[in-house]
């Protein structure tokens, strides 16, 4: 008997670590597509700007795709798997990562300490509302990666300015609309609240309402509403070392800098 529980107890106490320390798959690449979600074309095509810009300036910009988040935010994977991957270089921190987790429809841009200042969260947020994930809306998964990753090495090349305006005007709007969705939604909630008042008062009766024919009948209880990204893969990525093939981080690291979206 004791020799089961503690065969128990060490399955138990394995299953916890393995959700605790998510498998991060190897750095093989300027694309680590473990989702499957580019093809041959584009994924050579954007390849050649991430090196041609690495060549020019040393940033390093990495795009990820994962099959699964492994029960993590979208947050604390990208930047686990930045830290993993230590992209940017060691004395500037000068790496950006590109996630794309499909199975929970989440992407995000991490910015790396040195990079804060030039791609900022407002920013990377525009990036990922108008360049990103409309094309994943829209089944586009390459040409949203690829506008992605484009408007990161504008604002990295120093043409910032129209993103900068655009987040401004992003910035406007949304708190008008922000703004005027509570007041209707205050507003909605009192005249239901105030309908069930009026029509089924009593909380034995609350559920019935009479018909014009006189026939009585009972309402259904609410289901109520619910949200959320689906499920999620049971498996890890396979898990291997920071870098192979060649490539590999130069030992930079992030604090959690950058935006979050999804579609």
């Amino acid at each position: 008997m004791a020799a089961v529980c503690l065969a128990l107890l060490t399955t138990l106490i394995g299953s916890l670590a393995l959700a605790a320390d998510p498998s991060y798959p190897a750095l093989s690449g300027r694309i680590v597509d473990g989702a499957k979600l580019i093809a041959a074309e584009p994924r050579q095509r954007i390849e050649g700007k991430l090196k041609a810009h690495e060549d020019k300036t040393s940033d390093q910009i990495v795009v990820a795709t994962v099959p699964s988040l492994q029960g993590l935010s979208i947050e604390d994977y990208a930047n686990g798997l930045f830290r993993f991957w230590k992209l940017g270089q060691a004395k500037t921190n000068n790496g950006v990562l590109l996630l794309v987790a499909p199975t929970e429809r989440k992407v995000r841009i991490e910015v790396g300490y040195g990079l804060e200042g030039a791609l900022t969260d407002a920013l990377s947020k525009v990036i990922i509302t108008t360049a990103v994930a409309p094309k994943f809306k829209a089944g586009d998964f390459a040409g949203g990666i690829e506008g992605g990753v484009d408007a990161i090495l504008s604002i990295l090349a120093g043409d910032a300015e129209e993103w900068q305006r655009r987040a401004s005007v992003r910035s406007d709007e949304t708190s008008t609309v922000d703004i005027i969705a509570m007041v209707v939604m205050i507003a909605l909630v009192l005249i239901i609240v105030a309908a069930f008042i009026r029509e089924f008062g009593g909380t034995d009766a609350s559920r019935r309402h009479r018909l014009r024919n006189g026939r009585w009948v009972t309402l259904p209880q609410s289901s109520g509403w619910s949200t959320g990204s689906g499920g999620s893969w049971s498996s890890g990525s396979g898990g291997g070392s920071s870098s192979s093939g060649g490539f590999s981080g130069g030992g930079g690291s992030s604090g959690g800098g950058g935006a979050s979206g999804d579609w």
